[in-house]
């Protein structure tokens, strides 16, 4: 005997996906940078130096005065020799006056004013040790700097962004299904 069966038969559903992925494009410009740096200010102060130089007493001790110096000298000698010519005459007027005290005065006064002085003579350095005189004042310099600051621009810039979403389609490439069929469900068949 046959039994009556249910046979049942299913298709799975199939479905397809086309995924369109998402594109993003992200671009970050340098930002524009501009620096200038201006120069510093800068002064300088000088004052000179100063050099002296002096050769009075050089000159002098080689016997070339100036006519001022050598004036000032004669006029000096030129005192001196008076007063000493004086103090000698007065000398010698007294011992004139006492003539008759006996001794030889005239041929004595006679020979002290025929006879000239003493030559003198010494060893020397023509002209004397340190007679150049020398100062020098040293030049001084004054600087004075005044930094500049440097001047910076700085342009941000944006970044670009630019996004353009993915999509997804769905599509059904095997719809699913049920097949159901019934064998043997009426027995009209047995008593053959």
């Amino acid at each position: 005997m046959q039994m009556p069966q249910i046979r049942m038969q299913s298709t799975s559903m199939q479905i397809g996906l086309n995924i369109e992925q998402p594109v993003q494009q992200l671009e970050q410009k340098a930002a524009d940078l501009s620096i200038e740096q201006p120069k510093a200010i800068l002064e300088i102060q000088t004052t000179q130096g100063k050099l002296t130089i002096d050769q009075s007493k050089a000159r002098e001790d080689m016997d070339l005065k100036s006519l001022s110096k050598r004036v000032e000298e004669f006029a000096q000698q030129g005192y001196q020799d008076w007063l000493a010519g004086m103090a000698r005459r007065s000398q010698q007027g007294t011992e004139l006056r006492h003539i008759e005290n006996g001794g030889n005065t005239i041929a004595s006064l006679a020979k002290q004013n025929s006879k000239g002085p003493e030559k003198q003579f010494n060893l020397g350095w023509i002209p004397s040790h340190f007679s150049v005189k020398l100062d020098y004042q040293p030049a001084q310099v004054d600087i004075e700097v005044t930094p500049q600051k440097p001047n910076i621009n700085v342009q941000i810039n944006r970044p670009t962004h630019e996004y353009m979403p993915g999509n997804t389609d769905v599509e059904v490439l095997q719809k699913n299904s049920l097949d159901i069929d019934f064998i043997n469900l009426f027995p009209d068949e047995i008593g053959e």
